[in-house]
């Protein structure tokens, strides 16, 4: 929200300086973004009437003018702008003069003619020229010899707010005035606003046919308008200075009038609309021309004003180009209406365009402003363009209730850490518009309209801190004797995770937690995620369910970069709907390995990390002896490299390249590896247990196995970890071998066994038994000793 000072202040007419104003809105809840002058430092700029202009007996596009500028005698200056004619007022800057940039007027010869001084356009004063080629010219009425900045008040400040959602009453010049008021205790004197006199008995008809989403809907005809008539120097500089290019006269004041009160509002021809106006649902398909050029095909969530032959507008948001009003227009209808936020919120990004109007419809709209509104640009167009005004026509639905909330004293002061005397905060509610009423142990109020958000009452105890002041809450240290829980010895401190990730050459990484529906599809197979109603984006629509798409996002970006080996990974929750309806959000880290296994260097030959390497950094993260890589098919994975990781019985992760069908989709050069773990089965760890060291030398002996080409090493294993021996302290696999001298479809498979006594030296008649019962193991998954 952008307003000028001098604006705001013919309805709150504080004695703050700019800069103290500043401050006191941002400590107060409405941030301000920008504070700058309506137009750039210069001096010595005053206004002139031209009296004469003789064409330069030198030069065909230069002409001498004589100039009154205040000085008692005419002053001659050379000017080359083509719209310089005798009897105009314009700007002039005398020798003295200093303009933006610095540039210093001084008397000088052109052509061999004097010229002491220069007329000004808009763009040498830095103010906006509107297109105009040539000086600014100003009003008849500008008194000559006047100072420029002071006669169009160019020492204004233009604010710029960064409003909250829940602030919706600040986005007019009413709802700051009101707010100002409030914080410095000076008077508020919102516009007063005339009741026109009717003169016409044209009305316009109004339908509602959509009650929860049109809470009232109200017009007036005026007849017999001008509407080519100009916008009046005044009304178009405050527009300007609010951010609002001027169009025209109806238009100009239909703007006006959501700025000064709040109300968005739309001008139709009447004589363009056929029978009654009728505010409902769009149907599927139905098309619609807006104004802003744009053709756009409605769906049944929007809702439309319309008449008998199809839709004019999408309300709240865009009116349509053939009910516009044009410079031929005679008779308008005035339209002004309440509509539920919810039904206007996410058509900007649905329709691809937004507006002034539906900025503000989608926080929410004082629900009894629109026959203000209506009086208010009716006492304008009348004054501005003229004409006959017919009644109002009010249409009702649903409206807002009245909400009552309470508040207590003893409980703003343990919040706020405060006692502030009722009678201040009965002030601060009433200069709000609470309407407090005295309760036993504090106040009961009734929210105003123009406040949505106050609704329970810690939103009171918010308000009277804002207007109390942050600042003027004392700053007392606290004390207190705390006791640090000791962390138990089977879980890991939280940055000891992100030490071990960046000691393997992680970095950390943050994605957002809204997606691409279509990285759901590819990355979890989740054909039903959980769906944002009002998304940020289209490529943010859904909530994630894995950390893949972030993490391939980031990867995409820095091969952009040219940047060829990548190893990042995000700590994050993902989200999941339940069969029960219920949501689940667990955290999780994933992490993404890309190009060469390690940094380039002399000692070791370049390689691609594979599958092996980012194994080893899951091992490494999970320091647990007792989890295990079972393969699986995953939908973001190869189909012959992907495991699944489970603990203890439990799947707490997956880990693999990345399938290949991805990588020409996201056009990637090689696979990356990824990794995805529950962060509790990181964050858990075995019991250190302690045991003395063998004083007794270890044996090592080897099998070799033949099995089937489709049983794993992992189901070997398996199998041979099932002879329960303390003689066993390692079995590991060192050898897999295909070819000459095997059947078809078997493989050899060699793994060393170490056994091991704390007592005595082993001797062969205690190894025999343990791998004889090895070797009857191996048999329940297809394998024999090769012979």
């Amino acid at each position: 929200m952008q307003f000028s000072y001098s604006w705001l202040k013919t309805q709150a007419d504080t004695e703050l300086s700019a800069d103290k104003l500043e401050h006191l809105l941002t400590m107060s809840g409405l941030e301000v973004e920008e504070a700058e002058t309506a137009a750039p430092a210069f001096a010595g700029v005053v206004i002139a009437e031209v009296k004469s202009v003789e064409k330069h007996p030198d030069a065909d596009r230069l002409n001498v003018t004589q100039v009154d500028a205040g000085t008692g005698e005419l002053v001659q200056i050379v000017c080359g702008a083509p719209n310089v004619k005798a009897g105009i007022k314009v700007p002039c800057s005398l020798p003295g003069a200093v303009l933006p940039g610095n540039f210093k007027i001084k008397p000088t010869k052109m052509r061999g003619v004097e010229s002491n001084g220069m007329l000004c356009s808009a763009k040498e004063l830095g103010l906006p020229d509107d297109g105009v080629d040539g000086l600014h010219v100003l009003p008849a009425d500008a008194p000559v010899g006047a100072n420029i900045r002071d006669y169009l008040d160019l020492d204004d400040t233009l604010f710029t707010l960064k409003i909250t959602p829940n602030r919706a009453d600040c986005l007019s010049i009413k709802g700051i005035a009101r707010e100002v008021a409030a914080l410095t205790g000076c008077e508020f004197a919102p516009t007063v606003i005339q009741t026109a006199s009717v003169s016409s008995g044209k009305t316009q008809p109004v339908r509602i046919d959509a009650p929860a989403d049109c809470g009232r809907f109200i017009s007036r005809v005026i007849e017999n308008v001008n509407a080519q008539a100009a916008t009046p120097a005044w009304m178009r500089q405050r527009l300007e200075r609010s951010g609002i290019r001027s169009i025209s006269a109806l238009v100009d004041i239909g703007n006006y009038v959501m700025l000064e009160i709040g109300q968005p509002m739309h001008v139709f021809d009447a004589d363009k609309i056929s029978g009654s106006i009728i505010v409902r649902r769009a149907e599927n398909g139905e098309v619609l021309e807006c104004l802003n050029e744009k053709t756009v095909t409605l769906a049944d969530n929007t809702l439309v004003i319309a008449d008998e032959k199809g839709a004019l507008s999408i309300a709240g948001m865009m009116g349509g180009a053939a009910s516009a009003v044009s410079d031929g227009t005679r008779n308008i209808v005035l339209e002004a209406a309440w509509f539920a936020p919810a039904v206007i919120a996410g058509k900007s990004r649905q329709y691809g365009f937004g507006s002034d109007s539906s900025f503000r419809f989608e926080r929410g709209v004082d629900y009894r402003l629109q026959a203000d509104a209506i009086e208010r640009a009716t006492e304008l167009v009348l004054q501005i363009c003229g004409g006959q005004a017919g009644e109002m026509v009010e249409a009702l639905g649903e409206l807002p209730s009245e909400k009552r909330v309470s508040v207590r004293l003893d409980r703003v002061a343990k919040v706020l850490g405060v006692d502030i005397a009722a009678e201040q905060v009965e002030t601060i509610l009433r200069t709000l518009g609470l309407q407090p009423e005295k309760t036993a142990d504090g106040f009961q109020t009734t929210s105003p309209s123009f406040r949505f958000d106050i609704e329970i009452e810690a939103d009171l105890i918010e308000e009277i801190g804002r207007v109390y002041g942050y600042e003027n809450i004392p700053d007392d240290a606290t004390s207190g004797s705390l006791k640090m829980l000791p962390l138990p010895e089977t879980r890991r401190p939280r940055f000891a995770v992100y030490n071990e990730m960046a000691a393997r050459g992680y970095r950390e990484v943050v994605s957002y937690a809204f997606v691409d529906e279509a990285w759901e599809t590819d990355f979890a197979a989740n054909a039903n995620p959980i769906r944002l109603q009002n998304p940020l984006a289209a490529q943010y629509a859904v909530m994630r369910s894995t950390l893949v798409g972030g993490l391939v996002e980031i990867l995409q970006n820095n091969l952009n970069r040219k940047q060829n080996r990548v190893r990042i990974f995000e700590i994050a929750r993902v989200f999941a709907k339940g069969s029960d309806g219920l949501f689940a959000q667990n955290e999780r880290i994933g992490g993404l390995c890309y190009g060469a296994a390690m940094p380039e260097q002399w000692g070791e030959k370049t390689r691609n990390a594979d599958f092996y390497d980012i194994k080893a950094d899951v091992e490494n993260l999970l320091k647990n002896s007792k989890i295990e890589f079972v393969k699986t098919a995953h939908p973001a994975l190869h189909p012959g490299r992907a495991a699944e990781i489970v603990s203890d019985g439990r799947v707490i992760g997956f880990v693999g390249e990345l399938h290949p069908k991805w990588l020409q989709k996201y056009d990637l050069p090689q696979a990356p590896l990824v990794f995805e773990v529950d962060m509790d089965a990181v964050l858990q760890r075995e019991k250190t247990r302690y045991q003395p060291v063998s004083k007794f030398q270890a044996v090592r002996r080897d099998l070799a196995f033949v099995l089937p080409e489709n049983v794993s090493y992992a189901e070997l294993e398996s199998s041979l970890k099932t002879v329960s021996s303390p003689l066993v302290q390692e079995i590991a696999l060192f050898d897999v071998y295909r070819g000459t001298g095997l059947p078809e479809g078997m493989k050899s498979m060699a793994v060393k066994v170490l056994l091991q006594d704390m007592e005595n030296t082993l001797t062969d008649e205690a190894v025999e038994p343990v791998m004889a019962k090895l070797v009857d193991a191996a048999a329940a998954v297809g394998a024999q000793l090769r012979a």
